[in-house]
């Protein structure tokens, strides 16, 4: 027996939410499926750029204003092993908003918009039938569940569906990383968020609701092997690199019950908006935490996804020109800033990175064209 619908969307993340919401208001009978439960903590920076928030607003959420009051943030700071440091503006004011609090928000302004939200319900095979329809099998409640549906969407990150995941994949030679967090109290935070370079990888420090710090880290898998097995153990074997950073995690506590790690991590080299659906968020690209925000490359994915599948359940659209038209829009907003991103991230590993902080003073154009580089631009989208 299928269920029929009219949407999938497997991952309810940030990229699965904000599409749920969208497609729901649409019209569209629209389940989030997630094989974990929420809320709940996540290995993520929880930093929100100026153009996160305006793609937030663009979707009802103005969190400025919110009772959970986030911090606002002006200025990005490196600071490198030997003590140097690289700082500049923000392009504009950001927010810091726990993944716990931000999931929550979404999940809430999705069942509001009607949408479906399954939980612990892990997706184990997709497949293309004829007739342009899918189905989507799901392990939930101890039994299987199948869905028919007329659009997939892949907001599923970095761990694919079973029968989607191929062995050349697990098989790269690439570097692999971890991705791990924890909340600290204690931590005082200036409106500003700080990325640490340590041997292995970087940390990086900002303020989030209720006066915690988030402390986030993307480190090589090899590095942390033998420095411990808990969250806060392998950070406080990275910040034995950066001596400024040791005395940063010193002076705070880390708060129970919020590490969190995921691995492997492997970063994208080209985004990947379509296999036999679309891909959006991690599933579509993993950029280097350092060179570009997460958050908003989920929901500017999610934005463009949205407006072509509206398109081709309103019949408007062939499947092709779906498949075109989301693959060649996603590439020309992606390409060119995960090939920024890349190069930044090798200039960050290299050995010159000493020279780093007297060029900025030299060129102090030089940090804000870096926290530009890595940015998607507004849309004024949230001001129409």
């Amino acid at each position: 027996m299928l269920k029929p619908v009219d949407v999938i969307v497997a991952g309810a993340g940030i990229a699965g939410s904000s599409s749920a919401i969208q497609l729901a208001r649409l019209g569209h009978r629209t389940v989030l499926l997630d094989r974990q439960e929420f809320p709940r903590h996540k290995p993520c920076g929880e930093f929100m750029s100026p153009e996160t928030r305006e793609m937030l607003e663009v979707l009802g959420l103005d969190l400025p204003s919110h009772k959970l009051a986030p911090v606002s943030m002006d200025k990005a700071m490196i600071i490198l092993p030997h003590g140097g440091e690289i700082s500049a503006p923000l392009p504009g004011p950001a927010i810091g908003i726990s993944r716990y609090e931000l999931d929550r928000l979404l999940h809430l302004e999705a069942q509001s918009a009607g949408a479906e939200i399954v939980t612990k319900a892990a997706v184990t095979g997709i497949r293309k039938l004829d007739g342009g329809l899918y189905e989507v099998e799901a392990r939930q409640d101890g039994g299987k569940v199948r869905y028919q549906a007329r659009a997939v969407i892949g907001a599923y990150g970095t761990k694919k569906p079973r029968d989607l995941a191929s062995a050349d994949e697990e098989a790269k030679k690439d570097t692999v990383y971890i991705g791990l967090k924890s909340h600290y109290s204690g931590i005082r935070t200036q409106n500003q968020v700080e990325l640490y370079f340590c041997s292995g990888g970087y940390v990086g420090i900002s303020a989030v609701e209720a006066g915690k710090a988030n402390v986030a880290a993307l480190l090589t898998l090899d590095s942390v092997q033998g420095n411990g097995k808990s969250v806060t153990e392998i950070l406080q074997a990275a910040a034995r690199s950066n001596p400024r950073l040791a005395t940063r995690l010193a002076s705070g506590t880390p708060i129970a019950g919020s590490q969190v790690s995921m691995a492997p991590v492997r970063l994208s080299e080209v985004p990947q908006p379509w296999s036999d659906f679309p891909h959006i968020g991690d599933a579509m690209l993993m950029i280097p935490p350092l060179c570009g925000d997460g958050m908003s490359i989920a929901l500017r994915s999610s934005l463009l996804c949205c407006a072509w599948s509206d398109k081709y359940l309103k019949g408007a659209l062939s499947y092709d020109q779906w498949q075109s038209g989301y693959s060649k829009e996603a590439a020309a907003e992606f390409s060119r800033l995960l090939k920024r991103a890349g190069m930044i991230q090798k200039l960050a590993f290299a050995r010159t990175n000493r020279l780093y902080p007297g060029l900025a003073r030299m060129f102090p154009g030089l940090a804000r064209y870096v926290v530009k580089a890595t940015r998607l631009s507004e849309t004024g989208m949230a001001r129409q």
